[in-house]
């Protein structure tokens, strides 16, 4: 019985994951744990960190590039600077909501490449030159968290 359980519980990863997902609950919460599909288990298990990490990172990218924006778009500062800094206030928000020790120790060697990415998507949004932006992420991971802290506004650095 066992067995077969398991083997549908397999089939139906296959075909219907989200039943799957009900069945497997149902099965943890009455502790029998000998028909649980743990392969799968194990695969939804690291699917959820992978996401929950993602989701961290796109949210502290949000933060990078609404910070570069308004340290050097000069064009669109005065009409979007409140704009940017509601964007950023939403996005510490939801940040602080998610993150958890593990998760900042896991982000913090990412900033570089975090910032990487931000920076090459405000290029692209601004039409500003890659070479315009420090080569490494110029804020610390506790300024991007920190609410009401916004870099200095470098337009008198652009022209």
């Amino acid at each position: 019985m066992e067995n077969l359980v398991k083997h549908q519980l397999q089939d139906l990863y296959q075909t219907d994951d989200y039943l799957w997902l009900q069945k497997t609950i149902e099965i943890l919460k009455i502790k029998n744990f000998n028909n649980l599909d743990l392969d799968s288990l194990i695969e939804e298990l690291e699917s959820l960190g992978r996401s929950e990490f993602n989701k961290v990172r796109s949210l502290l990218r949000q933060i990078i590039i609404h910070l570069l924006l308004l340290e050097y778009w000069e064009q669109e500062y005065e009409q979007n600077y409140r704009h940017w800094q509601a964007e950023i206030i939403a996005f510490r928000d939801d940040l602080s909501h998610e993150l958890t020790t593990t998760l900042k120790n896991k982000l913090i060697p990412e900033l570089d490449s975090i910032y990487q990415v931000a920076v090459s998507l405000v290029s692209k949004k601004t039409g500003l030159s890659q070479s315009l932006f420090p080569t490494v992420c110029p804020y610390l991971f506790e300024q991007l968290l920190e609410d009401n802290w916004y870099p200095p506004n470098n337009l008198n650095r652009i022209n």
